[in-house]
């Protein structure tokens, strides 16, 4: 069995949009700021999503959906995830499991975790773990400017 890893990562900052959602992992944050993005700026899909390109040798999500193409504007990301692992399906690679961490100092999500595994875990097909950490104060995330995650995804054939 051949296995490949791949690394992925998003940010976006908060939106001054008062009735945009914060969607992170698919679950939607009631009573939270989201955040600014061509699509629905879900952090955690992204980086899920690039994770799976960058094992399976795809590339990027920008490549694939760029925030160019009126096609993708405010798209669900969990869809944008199930096109990814339909590409990664098609290149001859199935997720084996992912790991990713959402960096932010506000709102807490641990409360949520168990959802966005499941619903991650739906789209992919394959175990997804979320962990949460902050900043601890320093740079824009810090700050409390926006969210960040990586993710690590593990692909076989």
């Amino acid at each position: 069995m051949a296995v490949r890893v791949g690394m992925g990562f998003d940010v976006h900052a908060f939106s001054d949009d008062p009735g945009r959602p914060l969607v992170l992992g698919g679950v939607r944050l009631a009573g939270e700021r989201g955040l600014a993005g061509h699509s629905d700026a879900d952090v955690v899909a992204h980086a899920v999503a690039d994770g799976l390109l960058g094992a399976a040798g795809l590339g990027d999500l920008g490549d694939h959906f760029p925030d160019t193409d009126p096609a993708w504007a405010s798209a669900d990301s969990l869809d944008l995830l199930a096109r990814v692992v339909e590409k990664v399906a098609a290149a001859g690679w199935r997720p084996a499991n992912i790991d990713c961490t959402v960096v932010l100092e506000a709102p807490r999500v641990g409360s949520h975790r168990v959802a966005m595994q499941e619903r991650l875990g739906a789209v992919v097909g394959a175990p997804v773990s979320v962990k949460a950490t902050t900043a601890e104060g320093l740079g824009a995330i810090g700050r409390g400017e926006g969210v960040a995650c990586w993710a690590v995804a593990l692909v076989e054939a």
